[in-house]
Formats: C-alpha cells, sequence, structure tokens
C-alpha cells in the first residue's frame, strides 16, 4: 500500500509544479456519473464518483461519494465526505479553498468538461477567486499528455491484463474450433466469466461480437445476441479486460471457409497491420503511420472508415491516437500503449478488424496481446 502512495504522491508532484508555472493557486477533478474523468483514479487511487482538489501548495483534498471506499483505496493528505456539502461541487470547492487557505484574487481551475450554467454558479460563489475553465491548454490536456506515458508499475499491470487477455484469446479459439462457440452469447459469456475467474474487475468495456450476418458494422448493434457466431463467412468479436483499472482492447476475425473476395479482404488486413506495426516506435507521428495504412487500402480501392488505433489505459480510449486527423499531433514515445486495428467492412462480404495492444519501445513495438485471424 506504501509503494502504491508514493506513485500517487509522484503524479501529483507533476501537476502542482505545472500548477506553479501557470499561477494556478488550486484545481479541481471531477469524476461522476456524467461527467467521467479517470485522471481521478490516476491520481488518487479512488475507483470512481469523488472530487479532488489540488493546492499548489502541494496538498490533497480527496472528496468521495463512498467514504468506505476511499479508506480502503483512496491516497490524499485530507479525506471528507461528499455528503457534508449536500453532494454540490461548488461547496466542496469553496471549503477547499478554506482548508488551503488559498488567497483571494487566485486562479483555480475546475474540470473543462463544466456546463456553462454550472460554470456561473462558480463565478458568484466563489466571487473572490479567479476561476478559470479551459478547453485547451487547461488541466484536462496536461493529465492526458501525462497518462498517455505510463510508468514501469501501469506497464507491468499491463502486461499481466495482456496475458489474461491472451488466455481468453486462446481459449476462445480452443472452444471454436471444438463446436462448442455457436451463437454471439456463448463468445460473450465466456469472455465474461473468464475475466473475472482471472482476477479481473470485469470487461473494459461491452464486448462486441457480430457473426457473418452482422459484421459489416464498425461496431454492431446490438452489442451481441443469439445469432450464429464462427459460422461461414466473416465474424468479429472486440472486447477488453479490466485489470486493476487498466483495460486491454482486441479484436479478432473468425474467418470460416471464406469466399475468395472474403479472403482478399483478411489478407489485407493481415498486411496492413504488419505495416502498421513495423512504423510504431519512437518519435514517428501518429498521422504518418494512419495515412500509410490508408494509402495501403487505396491501391486496392478500399477505404477502411475508422481510425488506425489509439492509446489506452484507464480508459479504452485515450491518447495518442493513430488517425488520419488533421488535428492529430501525437508523436509515439516509449511507455505509451495503443491499438493497432486495421479493419475493412462491406455490407455483402461482412468485416474483418485485427487489433493488438502494443508497447512503445525505445527499440519499436512490443505486441502485449495475441489477437489474431483465426481460421476455419
Amino acid at each position: 500500500m506504501a509503494h502504491k502512495q508514493k506513485i500517487y504522491q509522484r503524479r501529483r508532484e507533476n501537476i502542482y509544479d505545472w500548477m506553479a508555472q501557470e499561477g494556478l493557486s488550486m484545481v479541481m477533478i471531477e469524476d461522476a456519473e456524467s461527467r467521467r474523468d479517470s485522471s481521478l483514479r490516476w491520481l488518487s487511487g479512488m475507483p470512481a464518483d469523488a472530487l479532488l482538489f489540488l493546492s499548489v501548495e502541494r496538498k490533497s483534498l480527496l472528496v468521495p461519494w463512498d467514504i468506505n471506499l476511499a479508506k480502503l483505496y483512496g491516497d490524499a493528505d485530507s479525506i471528507c465526505a461528499y455528503n457534508e456539502f449536500d453532494r454540490l461541487p461548488v461547496k466542496a470547492c469553496v471549503y477547499a479553498a478554506e482548508m488551503f487557505k488559498i488567497p483571494r484574487g487566485s486562479r483555480v481551475e475546475i474540470p473543462s468538461g463544466t456546463s456553462y450554467p454550472r460554470f456561473l454558479r462558480f463565478i458568484e460563489t466563489l466571487d473572490n477567486f479567479d476561476i478559470i475553465c479551459r478547453e485547451s491548454e487547461g488541466i484536462g490536456v496536461v493529465l492526458e499528455q501525462l497518462r498517455a506515458v505510463k510508468d514501469e508499475g501501469e506497464i507491468c499491470i499491463y502486461r499481466k491484463a495482456a496475458e489474461i487477455t491472451n488466455q481468453i484469446i486462446d481459449l476462445l479459439e480452443k472452444q471454436l474450433r471444438a463446436g462448442k462457440i455457436k451463437t454471439e452469447y456463448n463468445a460473450v459469456q465466456l469472455i465474461e466469466g473468464e475475466c473475472r475467474r482471472l482476477g479481473c474487475e470485469g470487461t473494459g468495456f461491452e464486448s462486441l461480437a457480430a457473426g457473418p450476418g452482422r459484421s459489416m458494422g464498425i461496431h454492431c448493434f446490438p452489442a451481441y445476441t443469439v445469432s450464429p457466431f464462427g459460422t461461414q463467412g466473416l465474424s468479429i468479436l472486440d472486447f477488453g479486460v479490466k485489470y486493476q483499472g487498466y483495460t486491454t482492447d482486441v479484436t479478432l476475425t473468425v474467418a470460416a471457409e471464406p469466399t475468395r473476395a472474403q479472403e482478399r479482404m483478411v489478407t489485407l488486413i493481415e498486411k496492413a497491420y504488419k505495416l502498421a506495426l513495423g512504423m510504431v516506435h519512437e518519435g514517428t507521428l501518429a498521422t504518418d503511420i494512419a495515412f500509410m495504412v490508408d494509402a495501403f487500402f487505396a491501391k486496392s480501392g478500399m477505404v477502411m472508415p475508422h481510425g488506425l488505433g489509439h492509446g489506452i489505459g484507464l480508459d479504452a480510449h485515450e491518447g495518442p491516437y493513430l488517425r488520419s486527423r488533421g488535428d492529430n499531433r501525437w508523436l509515439l514515445r516509449p511507455g505509451m500503449v495503443v491499438t493497432v486495428e486495421p479493419g475493412l467492412y462491406d455490407p455483402r462480404l461482412g468485416g474483418c478488424r485485427l487489433e493488438n495492444d502494443v508497447l512503445v519501445t525505445d527499440q519499436g513495438a512490443e505486441e502485449l496481446t495475441a489477437s489474431r485471424i483465426i481460421r476455419l
């Protein structure tokens, strides 16, 4: 427990340094039902549902919905139950400013996702302070950049999460070949049961299982049914497991007796994946990898309708982003964990996607997960 506390304290130190540079006296981070922010867990260990206040004087206050869970998991200099403030963020903010002895006129930053009416309430209530709410260059952007590069402890967690994911992938293939998985529901239930049996908090997101009749969608809707899975044609299974807060994200395709046109799609996906993987190394612009894969598919007259990949961590989608958008300025750095997931979809042929989680190292790309095309 002491080791974990040091990790959270070290992470908060980076924020304190940034606050001093920005002239901020206090910042508020909120993880609530309608305003989720996993950065709170990253900075305090509290799984969810809390406010975290940080003072430039290097003090922290955690205000949780569940005080019992906070005492078990949370790390902060002070902990105070949210009930004491009528569960109103603005009242908790007033208390934090008083507890930290924030001078009048100081700059206090609140989350960028704060609605305009709530922002006005903060201004009216804390009229002795300069309330800041920034979409760019604010606390949210800084946290996204810091969280994108995983520390040694996070990478250790990811290796274990990937190990569990790979065990499930192997079991899925074994049962598919044995004919034990007959429907989308069967595949998802295996994932749900195994991830908990192997010590996970659960799945990282709702598992997506699409048999041959539904695999033409990027993300099938509904997420899964009792339709056949793994039968003739292309089936897609997209899932992740959550281990100590961190989620994996993989996609495998089952190609059962594919037609020549379907086999061509599968082969293109495998080649695109290898091309992209070869470009994942320190200093590469994320857009360069995405543009390369787009150009590769274009030579075959095909278009990938989604980004090539994204960072993963406490959230299933976080920075950096591997996509061909003009506003994408991410540069790959050692310690980043990203997905590489080329995909093609056709209303008649179905869809094919291959996705693995990859660690960026100073030696290049290290595949953490072992998803693949399963040919039956």
